[in-house]
């Protein structure tokens, strides 16, 4: 599976959330908060699908369940996420050396000051993850790449075009965050990803 092309798009599209402001990060926030409980319904009926091919037995099925007030959990969590302060470019720790030195905090890509610029993640049947990641790495500057297990592929479906819908009211590149397939080839793909 040759995901590379995927990948220089998230990549391309993490250089572009430069251009936001943490205005406009907290307005798209607050907007998928918004739709995290506005389509519910959709959200709800697509989990569903993945809840109905798990067993209720198997430990994996509560952790796999989104119900209406997790949702609203999940988009009180968002708000939460919103209303933090930006940490693009601050400097989170600072020490004074034996020697008298002053390390500012970490700088990982000189092209996203205080941001990483690309983040995967590889998770297994909890779909709250998916917004939870989004939000994050969006709030910090970063784009993210996922990779969920194949028991929530159609609640991480669900969600993803919930989030991209609120992407494209703002204008922003779709790529920002890119949920991969839920197969073993994609986790390695994402594993062995360079660059």
């Amino acid at each position: 599976m040759n995901l590379s092309k995927t990948f220089a798009a998230v990549q391309y599209a993490s250089r572009k959330l430069l251009a936001l402001n943490d205005e406009k990060i907290n307005q798209i926030l607050l907007a998928v908060a918004d739709a995290a409980e506005n389509r519910k319904d959709f959200i709800l009926a697509e989990n569903r699908k993945d809840l109905d091919r798990m067993d209720i037995s198997n430990p994996k099925y509560d952790r796999l369940k989104l119900t209406a007030d997790r949702l609203k959990g999940i988009a009180d969590d968002i708000r939460k996420v919103a209303k933090l302060p930006s940490p693009v470019g601050r400097v989170q720790k600072q020490a004074v050396m034996p020697n008298g030195v002053v390390p500012e905090g970490a700088r990982f890509d000189p092209g996203h000051p205080g941001t990483f610029g690309v983040i995967g993640i590889i998770y297994e049947a909890r779909p709250n993850v998916s917004f939870d990641v989004f939000s994050l790495c969006l709030k910090s500057g970063n784009a993210c790449i996922l990779k969920g297990g194949s028991d929530a592929d159609a609640s991480n479906r669900a969600i993803i075009s919930v989030i991209h819908d609120v992407l494209k009211q703002f204008e922003v590149d779709l790529h920002v965050v890119e949920l991969l397939p839920s197969n073993r080839e994609a986790t390695a793909a994402l594993l062995h990803a360079n660059g």
